[in-house]
């Protein structure tokens, strides 16, 4: 009996958290700005802290899965917003509709790119690629707010409100090998520590499910 009264009281804590972070416009807040409960990550996991009210990024390749309550961690539609700083030469992602993975490069679904000065060429905003973008829309050491929203197969990627990249994705689209898993389903997001030169900044994670 003991043990079934403290799975209710650990539910209703779960519960009670998730609509905390609800707000009466339907966002939902992934990151509590004091640590990373809710997201889990596999290999490198000094690669993200956080300080500040912010999730830092800085380290060895590694990916930081959103793992919490909001919607079972499992998105289909839904508008994505954070607010993200790049330093110099940094080189970050954020995965949608992606899946936990211990490591490597996440096998499934589409990586928004985060980057403004890395040698790579394909900036931010990109999906990176599947239609890259090479314009550059902001400054490094300035915060900047991403916004993306996916609507059955159409992906929308804005920056500080302006439309910087509108994929739709084929109806008879397959892909194979690697990629096969490359493309819109359902699933969680993820941040992305791309390499020990790299340091990013994200805080104001939030999501609106859509219909």
């Amino acid at each position: 009996m003991k043990n079934i009264i403290t799975c209710l009281i650990i539910a209703l804590t779960l519960s009670l958290f998730a609509k905390a972070q609800t707000t009466n416009d339907g966002w939902i807040s992934l990151f509590d700005g004091k640590s990373l409960n809710g997201w889990k990550v596999g290999d490198n996991a000094e690669t993200f802290s956080v300080k500040d009210s912010m999730i830092v990024v800085h380290g060895k390749t590694a990916h930081l899965f959103y793992d919490g309550p909001a919607e079972d961690h499992n998105f289909k539609n839904f508008e994505f917003k954070a607010d993200v700083m790049t330093h110099q030469g940094a080189n970050s992602g954020i995965y949608i509709h992606t899946a936990y993975q211990q490591g490597g490069w996440p096998a499934k679904g589409y990586e928004i790119q985060v980057n403004n000065t890395h040698t790579d060429w394909r900036r931010t905003g990109s999906v990176y690629g599947i239609q890259d973008i090479k314009d550059v829309y902001v400054k490094e050491g300035e915060w900047f707010t991403m916004d993306i929203t996916v609507q059955g197969k159409r992906i929308i990627v804005k920056i500080n409100g302006k439309v910087v990249n509108d994929y739709t994705e084929p109806a008879d689209l397959h892909r194979t090998g690697d990629d096969a898993q490359r493309m819109l389903s359902s699933g969680t997001f993820a941040l992305q520590g791309h390499d020990p030169n790299s340091l990013v900044y994200y805080k104001n994670i939030m999501v609106k499910p859509l219909p």
